[in-house]
């Protein structure tokens, strides 16, 4: 790594830094609603994204700076299993065609926010919501802490901040400069902001990566050299281990893994809060489908991305942390001009998903907590209000999450926040296409899936630390290395399948539903629509 700092690469990152403040702050007066004192305006951008908008809010979401630097940061150290990020992101988006415009249906019809509005208007519980609130605010923090992580690397391999040994405050000053920023224009522009710098970001990435995949490789002779190299690398003995450090393509001990992991996270993706908060941004029904086909243009990048953790190898870049390896990778190969331009892309891909994600937590604690729980007749204005202090707070605890741990305690809960986020499944995509499901019964198989999945992980050591070592363990009665995460959903599943039919042999109650069938293919023209939530007991339910 270069000792001082990088002054052109610095002046360019702060020049895209300033530039996306400005259309952060001047988001607020797009698309101005008469009355902006609700989630509906603040939370959700006015339902009123079109279908390129909404591309980039959801590409500007899902594929963040750790994204950026994690996946080729997992080829850099491990091989071709980092690769998993890439069907995983092909499978998501066929399985998302066939419920999130069933969901963006139903809750353009009733005033749904959340997913837990949804789930508690299927199943008239709100034990039942409560939890998938909880699991959601829960799966979100670690993954606006490691938004952190990726703004972090870019500094230091910068040289921002000075070294080790410098004080505490000097160091994290630009981070804590930046995130200050990103807290106030969310505040004022609430989802409008991210909406409109994610066309910066995405642009830059785009960019980065067009760039990268052509220039680097010919300054290091090609992708020959590149995968040759690779291959040396990988077949070295790790002295720690005594084992091979990694190897160009997952053996065959490593299939289930990988396969179950892709799976898994397929799964997954969809059921964070923030995809969901960008999803129901959107103006109608037919913007989601479309989406859908076009999306995958994100994964092909993500392909060439992960390339880049070969190139790395191939460079000789040596870090101790790997997550600074692609930063490092193009402080080496870039002239200082065009390494400011691809830092600037990580930097802004940091701030464009911590901004949704902090508007999706708030949204769930406003209207699931808050408001159910703790002041039910909330009007508009004060749920808007909390909201917006909320979002403050959740990124305030991000930072010092951050700030205050080891950097793999974040990495660690961003592992359990997928194994936990993807307990939500039965109760979300089971309930938009059927009412079968008991409310206990999947509350019951929610907390089963979530006991098994954190006990799981926490009994996975790695030559690092004793435990949450991985998501990956043996898999009960099939003896396969797999990814905990799908096996604590199979076993949710299973539970919740067993207790329904248990419940209903004895007649148990089924809560209140308050949707109808025609509401999951209601389009934005359909006459009927509700605007707020209805009330209990209302009538016709």
């Amino acid at each position: 790594m270069n000792d001082g700092v990088n002054g052109v690469a610095l002046g360019v990152f702060i020049f895209f830094f300033l530039a996306v403040t400005v259309v952060g702050f001047l988001a607020a007066k797009w698309r101005r609603a008469e009355n902006e004192q609700s989630l509906d305006e603040w939370g959700l951008g006015g339902r009123s994204f079109g279908t390129w908008i909404t591309w980039f809010l959801l590409g500007g979401d899902l594929y963040t700076a750790y994204t950026f630097v994690a996946v080729p940061a997992a080829i850099y150290a491990a091989g071709a299993a980092g690769f998993f990020a890439v069907p995983y992101t092909i499978l998501v988006y066929p399985l998302i065609f066939t419920f999130l415009p069933r969901l963006w249906s139903v809750s353009h019809k009733h005033g749904y926010v959340t997913t837990s509005d949804f789930v508690r208007g299927r199943f008239g519980s709100r034990g039942l919501s409560l939890a998938v609130a909880v699991t959601g605010i829960l799966a979100t923090m670690p993954y606006i802490a490691l938004q952190l992580v990726g703004i972090q690397a870019v500094l230091d391999v910068m040289g921002v901040g000075g070294g080790e040994n410098t004080n505490w405050f000097v160091k994290d000053l630009p981070l804590l400069i930046a995130f200050g920023v990103l807290a106030a224009y969310t505040y004022s522009s609430g989802l409008r902001a991210p909406a409109l710098i994610a066309f910066v970001k995405d642009t830059l990435i785009y960019i980065v990566i067009a760039v990268a995949i052509i220039y680097i490789p010919i300054k290091l002779g090609g992708f020959d050299e590149i995968f040759a190299k690779s291959g040396e690398a990988f077949s070295a003995i790790n002295p720690a281990t005594g084992k091979p450090k990694g190897a160009l393509a997952p053996g065959e001990a490593g299939q289930w893994t990988y396969a179950t992991l892709a799976l898994g996270s397929a799964l997954a993706l969809f059921m964070y809060p923030h995809s969901i908060t960008a999803t129901l941004s959107s103006k109608s029904r037919e913007v989601i489908r479309r989406n859908t086909t076009i999306l995958p243009l994100y994964s092909l990048m993500l392909g060439l991305l992960a390339l880049l953790g070969f190139m790395a190898i191939a460079a000789g870049v040596k870090v101790s942390n790997g997550q600074l390896a692609i930063p490092q990778l193009f402080e080496d190969m870039f002239p200082s001009w065009f390494a400011g331009v691809a830092f600037a892309a990580i930097g802004i891909g940091a701030l464009v998903p911590a901004a949704i994600m902090s508007i999706a937590a708030a949204n769930l604690f406003t209207r699931n907590i808050y408001k159910d729980f703790i002041k039910p007749n909330a009007t508009p204005e004060q749920e808007t209000k909390v909201s917006k202090l909320v979002s403050l707070l959740v990124k305030v605890g991000a930072l010092v999450f951050v700030l205050t741990m080891d950097k793999t305690v974040a990495i660690n809960f961003q592992l359990l926040g997928g194994i936990w986020i993807l307990q939500t499944f039965p109760a979300l995509v089971g309930g938009l296409f059927t009412r079968w499901f008991h409310r206990w019964a999947l509350l019951v198989g929610w907390g089963v899936g979530m006991i098994y999945g954190t006990a799981a992980a926490y009994g996975v050591a790695s030559p690092t630390q004793k435990h949450f070592g991985g998501s990956s363990a043996e898999i009960p009665g099939i003896g396969e290395i797999g990814y905990i995460g799908l096996t604590a959903f199979v076993l949710n599943v299973l539970v919740t399948v067993v207790l329904t039919i248990v419940l209903r042999a004895v007649g148990t109650p089924d809560g209140v539903d308050e949707t109808s069938p025609e509401d999951y293919t209601a389009d934005a023209g359909d006459k009927g629509v509700v605007t707020e939530l209805p009330k209990v007991g209302a009538a016709g339910h």
